[in-house]
Order: structure tokens, then C-alpha cells, then sequence
């Protein structure tokens, strides 16, 4: 696996991202809704879980790249499907649905401690050839 791939960018320790795991087949990573996330109404912003979910994406791309190789997210699309409380912790889970050599999509399902479903991510990544 590309090394790359378990070092996170700053941004991601910035939100709080705990990754768990990481594989070419498979990204998971923990987020608690802390206060600095707050919406103004006492639930994560949603951009928190777009952002937990583009730092998988990324995440996972970078594990299936050959040296040299870079990534961009180019394509993300979220279905927002329940709150989350300020001081509860989602749980991501990252998974391709197409590994091809200029793109990449992947899956982000993001759910609650009580199981239930938050947020749902399909986004695409570019794969770019090494910097001229």
C-alpha cells in the first residue's frame, strides 16, 4: 500500500478525523461532533460530514495509487439523511464502486453510534500522472 495514504493533511487533524483503517479496498475513520462543528441549532454542520467523507475519498484513492501519482477530488455529491448531536461521534466507511486508471468513485456511508444512517457520499477522483 502506498505509505502516503496513512498520512493524513492537516486539515484532516484540524476536524478531529480519526482514521481506524486503511486499505485499498477500504477506508474507516471516526469523528466526534464536538462544539467547534456546531450548525448553530446543537447538530454537526453538514460540511463537517462532506469534508469526513472527501478526506476518505482521498484517502482511498491515495491507497491505490502508483509512485508518483496524485489525486483531486473532481466530482462529490451528499444525501444528508439524519442528524447528528453535538457531543455524539459518526463513524465513516469508505468503499470503491470504480478503481480505473484516471478515476476513482467511491462510497461514504456515514452513520451514528445508534447505527443509524447520516450521510451519504459518492464522489469521484481524479488520479493525475506525476508533477512535470
Amino acid at each position: 500500500m502506498n505509505e502516503a495514504a496513512l498520512r493524513q493533511p492537516p486539515f484532516a487533524e484540524f476536524l478531529g478525523i480519526k482514521i481506524t483503517h486503511v486499505s485499498p479496498e477500504r477506508v474507516t475513520a471516526e469523528l466526534v461532533a464536538r462544539e467547534e462543528l456546531n450548525n448553530r441549532h446543537g447538530i454537526m454542520h453538514g460540511g463537517a460530514l462532506m469534508a469526513l467523507a472527501d478526506n476518505l475519498g482521498g484517502t482511498a484513492t491515495t491507497a491505490n495509487l502508483k509512485e508518483g501519482q496524485r489525486t483531486t477530488t473532481i466530482e462529490s455529491k451528499t444525501n444528508f439523511f439524519a442528524a447528528v448531536p453535538i457531543g455524539q461521534t459518526v463513524y465513516a466507511e469508505c468503499t470503491p464502486l470504480h478503481r480505473g486508471r484516471s478515476t476513482m468513485v467511491w462510497q461514504t456511508r456515514i452513520t451514528r453510534a445508534d447505527g443509524r444512517l447520516c450521510a451519504l457520499v459518492t464522489q469521484t477522483q481524479m488520479v493525475l500522472g506525476p508533477e512535470a
